[in-house]
């Protein structure tokens, strides 16, 4: 609480006594974009607003952002205690990432801690120019406290992100660390684009196609971005998307250098995002794509999104995997690892 600090109407301001659901909302905003986020809802974005065309880029599921605070769970399977609360936005991802898993003898639900947690955050800047707060979490199954400096400067659509993860034990320790960045309406639609580094591959893993689900793309091979090939041999570009009812899926693109990128445009709109993330720490993006294929639980047909999520580790299928495959990042004792990302808001010029 800052009941005295000073106020603003003007260039870069911060609201925090704000409340949604009965929960904390920190909102930063400029002469160009508005970004809410949730401390008691693991730092979850649930709004990036672009202003001049009053256009939020996150997406919202049908049951948009709940407060479940008090509510019996809807399922006592640790698989669900992620989804059964999911509403889009973007979600902080650590220490497991995708599906439950176990690890040094603890066991992991959906995504891991900190999307669930209540973070504590501090105001370390608020002027007309520039505005930033710096959120904290301690983690439960692992002693790790995460840190997150979310800024934002005048007169830019752009937003930075600075974290550290720290290991507060003497033991090396393995996790996976994500950004779960989703796509939807209302920017989101058929025949937008996606945009690559070139060099890139993708790799359709085999433990992604269970359960009798359809697939877009031929599981257990890896291709050149952007081009695939389908089930039946047909050639498939991930780079524009399908119409809907298109097979849902997920597949992995990797092989960025230092500096990792990619900018989503809708033309139709004349507008897109870009997301540029140090791919040193995260070196691999999930394209996880939902077309309104899935009839079952929990979209029944009903969303058209997609996740680009810069990913430490790859597949969804948990710590476990990601520490089988190599691609587990790793942190010694009293180590701190650091992360930054920034997205950008543009409009095209016609």
């Amino acid at each position: 609480m800052h009941a005295y600090r000073g106020q603003r109407n003007y260039g870069c301001r911060i609201h925090d006594q704000y409340r949604f659901m009965g929960m904390r909302v920190i909102v930063l905003e400029n002469q160009l974009v508005r970004i809410s986020i949730l401390p008691d809802k693991g730092t979850e974005i649930m709004e990036y607003l672009y202003k001049p065309l009053d256009l939020d880029f996150m997406w919202l599921t049908d049951q948009g952002v709940q407060n479940r605070a008090g509510d019996l769970p809807a399922s006592a399977d640790s698989r669900f205690s992620f989804i059964d609360d999911y509403s889009g936005c973007w979600q902080e991802i650590f220490p497991n990432g995708g599906t439950p898993s176990h690890y040094m003898g603890a066991g992991y639900g959906q995504h891991g801690e900190v999307s669930h947690m209540k973070w504590d955050y501090e105001i370390v800047e608020d002027s007309e120019q520039s505005v930033a707060v710096r959120f904290t979490v301690k983690t439960r199954l692992m002693p790790f406290r995460l840190t997150k400096t979310v800024s934002l400067r005048s007169h830019a659509a752009e937003l930075t992100i600075h974290e550290e993860a720290t290991n507060l034990s003497p033991v090396a320790l393995r996790y996976m660390w994500g950004q779960h960045l989703a796509l939807g309406k209302p920017f989101l639609e058929e025949g937008c684009r996606i945009e690559l580094p070139d060099g890139l591959r993708v790799i359709a893993d085999p433990l992604d196609a269970q359960d009798g689900q359809r697939c877009r793309v031929a599981r257990g091979a890896e291709y050149a971005w952007p081009q695939a090939a389908g089930p039946d041999g047909d050639a498939v570009d991930l780079s524009v998307l399908p119409p809907a009812g298109t097979p849902s899926e997920i597949v992995y693109v990797t092989g960025f250098q230092e500096n990792g990128w990619y900018r989503v445009t809708n033309d139709r709109l004349g507008a897109g995002i870009q997301v540029d993330w140090d791919a040193k720490e995260m070196p691999y993006l999930w394209f996880w794509q939902e077309f309104g294929d899935t009839k079952r639980y929990p979209w029944y047909g009903r969303h058209y999104n997609i996740g680009l999520e810069p990913f430490s580790s790859y597949p969804t299928h948990g710590l476990e995997q990601a520490v089988r495959n190599g691609s587990a990042g790793q942190i010694a004792g009293g180590e701190t690892r650091t992360f930054t990302l920034s997205t950008t808001l543009f409009t095209l010029h016609r």
